[in-house]
């Protein structure tokens, strides 16, 4: 599993900002009327006693009802303003990351699926409390040092008192705030880990109980709780700590200030308005260790902006433009390097796949050749050299002509749409019903089809498949297409081998005169093929018919379970 570290400086911080800006603003606006009404309103009473005292009867409520009146409109929109905002920075900040995963590609860093939800469901969120943490930080400590200010100016007694006991208490808020971005990034890593298992243990739930291995999966998923409980009583106890310590603080500082206050006003400095004034302010000085929470917010802020950095930083390359030339869907790959992490998947690789004709890649390295497919159908490009399609470098083509002129089937295909129908189309429009029909007979899908309630207009999520039916449907959706270029990745794989015989003969048939290409393990797959390009070490090895490279030992211990299968196929063919 991944484990970002965070990205220097505050730039990810910065980055969910941007997107929450709108609401954290609106929010400043209404923290900043809610603070100056706050502040105004210990001299507005001051004011109103004192006249009160000395017989100028109640002319100074009315300033303070109208303050008070802009205080609770103020404060009614913070309420407002801060969790909506929250709400839409993640709601963009999800949308955004999972763009930016998909236009990423299968190029991208591998990332498995529990670490992504991590980072969706939890990190995000997190990163969403940036704004209004930084708001109301702001607001704490411009309120706190603005009631030392008011309390200096009535009479710098309780304003020393103030300075003199604070300090204990700002120094504790810092300390809590480093433990805390601490033990939340770490809480986070660990969750995500745990998530990353049980998706796992749940795409391979039939095989966990076939083997009986259900508790040591349980132990395999939970084996990070320990980590996940620890820094999770971590951020407890700093949030404890740093709560019954201001607790303590808060109250022996308000005493410290009331008690000079007192003194000056048994010395005549200061008036029973001022008095009341002094309390008020000392009350709005306390309220910056109101910022404790807000700082610890603005700490798990930064985890979850570091986490999320790391998806939003991924490399997404510029789409070409050019439109593709004509041709019959020659494919050749010069000078091909490919890595995943430190590791060479293609070193240099030199491949050149024939117009018209059926050439399998095979290899002992799957990544490798799952590589030379990502690579031919345009949805990854080489980190050294270059693929093209018809004389056109694939990176310099227009998205559109490229997925036009090329078809994919994949050996564990995601079927999506509202129907069997829509599955097969995928989101082309005006395909006729025979041609459809005729894809799904090719790929020998038709007669499952036809068997559901409603057939090909079925819903899909009331069509459960097997993996050999799920199989066949993902290639009969490639053959819908009218490509130039047929990659099929291991697109057989969970097929049996008499179905899979009957499929490629099929297949064989319904694309005679096209460009296919298929990546495989399957000796019969090899067989069927027109060529074989042989990868070792990520470089060629040998491009010949499969019967003629079946005489080497090396070639043959590439195949498992269906050489003798391919051998038969090879002399039929012979």
């Amino acid at each position: 599993m991944p484990a970002d570290r965070p990205v220097p400086g505050r730039r990810p911080l910065r980055a969910v900002l941007v997107r929450g800006r709108r609401w954290t603003v609106a929010l400043a606006l209404a923290v900043a009327a809610s603070t100056t009404a706050t502040l105004l309103l210990p001299a507005v009473l001051a004011r109103a006693v004192d006249r009160m005292l000395t017989g100028g009867g109640a002319a100074g409520v009315t300033p303070l009802l109208a303050l008070v009146g802009l205080l609770a409109v103020a404060e009614a929109g913070a309420q407002y303003a801060g969790p909506r905002g929250a709400a839409d920075t993640t709601a963009r900040l999800r949308s955004d990351l999972v763009r930016r995963v998909v236009a990423a590609g299968p190029g991208a860093p591998a990332r498995p699926a529990g670490d992504l939800a991590a980072r969706l469901t939890a990190s995000a969120p997190q990163a969403a409390l940036a704004g209004p943490a930084l708001v109301y930080t702001a607001a704490q400590l411009v309120t706190a040092a603005a009631a030392v200010t008011g309390l200096a100016l009535l009479s710098p007694l309780p304003a020393l008192a103030f300075v003199l006991a604070a300090p204990a208490g700002w120094l504790l808020i810092r300390r809590q705030s480093a433990r805390t971005a601490g033990h939340g990034e770490a809480y986070q890593v660990a969750q995500a880990a745990i998530t990353t298992r049980l998706v796992e243990a749940m795409t391979g739930g039939r095989s966990i109980a076939a083997a009986g291995t259900e508790r040591a999966e349980l132990a395999r998923i939970l084996h990070p709780l320990p980590e996940l409980a620890r820094h999770g009583h971590g951020l407890w106890r700093s949030q404890r700590d740093a709560a019954w310590s201001v607790g303590l603080l808060a109250p022996a500082t308000q005493l410290a200030v009331l008690t000079a206050a007192g003194a000056e006003l048994a010395a005549g400095r200061l008036s029973p308005g001022g008095l009341a004034a002094a309390a008020a302010y000392a009350t709005l000085g306390l309220g910056g260790f109101g910022a404790a929470q807000s700082l610890l917010d603005l700490a798990r802020a930064r985890s979850g902006a570091a986490r999320t950095a790391a998806l939003l930083d991924l490399a997404v390359a510029a789409p070409g433009t050019l439109p593709l030339p004509d041709g019959h869907g020659g494919l050749r790959f010069h000078g091909v390097g490919k890595r995943t992490g430190d590791r060479p998947l293609l070193d240099g690789l030199d491949l050149t796949i024939p117009a018209g004709r059926w050439t399998a890649v095979v290899g002992a390295d799957d990544a490798a050749t799952a590589a030379v497919a990502s690579l031919a159908a345009g949805l990854d490009r080489p980190d050294t050299g270059e693929v093209a399609l018809d004389g056109a470098d694939l990176a310099t083509l227009h998205p559109e002509a490229l997925r036009a002129a090329v078809a994919t089937a994949f050996g564990d295909p995601v079927l999506f749409g509202a129907t069997v129908a829509e599955a097969l189309t995928a989101g082309q429009d005006g395909i006729p019903d025979a041609r459809i029909a005729d894809a799904a007979r090719a790929a020998g899908a038709d007669t499952h089809l036809r068997r559901l309630p409603a057939g090909y207009r079925t819903p899909l999520d009331d069509a459960p498949m097997s993996g050999g039916e799920r199989q066949r449907v993902g290639l009969a959706r490639a053959l819908c297409r009218d490509f130039r270029l047929l990659v099929l990745d291991d697109a057989t794989a969970a097929l049996d081998r008499a179905t899979e015989t009957a499929v490629l003969d099929t297949l064989a048939a319904h694309t005679a005169g096209r460009t296919r290409l298929s990546t495989t393990r399957s000796a019969a797959v090899a067989a069927h093929a027109d060529l074989v390009a042989w990868l070792d070490g990520g470089r060629l090895r040998a491009a010949a018919p499969h019967h003629r490279l079946w005489r080497d030992p090396a070639y043959r211990a590439l195949f498992t379970g269906g050489a003798e299968s391919g051998n038969g196929c090879t002399e039929s063919k012979e």
